[in-house]
């Protein structure tokens, strides 16, 4: 089936009101956008996709299934979003019998897509008949050539996005990036190419990825809304259960996560996640999620809302939901 193209440019409403946001001379498009490569946003090494795809091995899947069947390309990807609640989705759906994920991320459809399909299912656990194979790389929502890589895969494959207010995400981008590099400058630094008049940097890579209406054009033209969940990264952290059923029902899975399975942490403000027959202690997200993010002047907050609105606006527009980002920051 060849895929929907929006319009003879490629460039949606989203990429046209972006380059009325931007500078003369700075027009930037899905298409054209040039993301740069974040070091932080995965751990992943070669070594350990080896690992993951090596004989005997369980593709890193906390799931007790033995060791056999056979090695499938994925039927269900977790395509973004970096900082969104990726990582809390993945380990609450591989509880799940039927769910078998590789827990390092294969980054194969943006950084690893010339080593072929063969590698790529080589790095997939075993699977038997009826279970779904997944994984997740959350940079591949915001990568141009994904959506067409990924239908020519298959074109059935269901896509699942988290998304999250994009101010306080960016804000978790950063603090991420600043963990590791304290010597960059602040955040009010490089949210702005003007400070002064307000022109926010659309081309920083954590202010970019939270423009989910230019991204999600890029998707439509090759997949129907119809294959793409888009869970609240909000509604995961509040109500993990409400989120993993509705999850579980667009992968066609019976609902056992359930409310037994999650534990709210209050030290780290978000819930833990535990096998409701086992007795030891809730596995709980590494010390890596749940950064307290550094004081951000307000004046800057308050020009990144009012630049995301009407991107927010459209993204609701487009995914038939509601995520009440704006009604969110008014609480505060």
């Amino acid at each position: 089936a060849p895929p929907r193209a929006s319009n003879g440019s490629r460039e949606g409403a989203a990429g046209t009101w972006l380059r009325t946001q931007l500078a003369p001379g700075e027009v930037i498009t899905a298409q054209s956008a040039a993301f740069e490569r974040d070091p932080q946003e995965s751990s992943t090494t070669d070594e350990e996709l080896s690992r993951a795809g090596s004989p005997g091995s369980r593709g890193g899947s906390g799931s007790t299934t033995p060791d056999y069947g056979e090695k499938r390309l994925p039927q269900a990807l977790i395509i973004g979003v970096k900082k969104g609640g990726t990582r809390a989705l993945l380990e609450a759906i591989r509880a799940h019998p039927d769910v078998r994920a590789v827990g390092t991320e294969p980054h194969f459809f943006d950084r690893n897509y010339e080593k072929g399909l063969e590698w790529y299912r080589n790095v997939m656990p075993k699977t038997l008949d009826g279970q779904i194979t997944m994984e997740k790389t959350p940079s591949y929502f915001v990568t141009n050539e994904a959506p067409r890589r990924i239908h020519s895969m298959a074109k059935d494959t269901k896509l699942i996005v988290v998304v999250r207010n994009p101010v306080t995400r960016a804000i978790s981008d950063y603090t991420q990036t600043l963990s590791k590099k304290p010597e960059i400058p602040t955040f009010e630094v490089l949210a702005f190419k003007n400070r002064t008049l307000g022109l926010i940097d659309a081309s920083w890579s954590a202010i970019r990825i939270g423009i989910y209406a230019l991204h999600l054009e890029n998707w439509l033209q090759y997949f129907p809304l119809s294959q793409i969940l888009f869970v609240s990264g909000e509604r995961l952290i509040t109500d993990p259960a409400g989120e993993m059923a509705k999850v579980q029902d667009f992968l066609g899975l019976k609902r056992i996560v359930t409310e037994k399975h999650f534990y709210f942490n209050k030290t780290k403000g978000f819930p833990c996640l535990k096998k409701p027959e086992d007795s030891s202690a809730p596995r709980c997200l590494g010390k890596s999620k749940g950064r307290t993010h550094p004081k951000i002047d307000p004046d800057v907050i308050h020009r990144l809302r009012k630049f995301y609105k009407p991107f927010n606006v459209m993204f609701y527009q487009m995914t038939g939901q509601d995520f009440q980002w704006e009604q969110e920051e008014s609480d505060k």
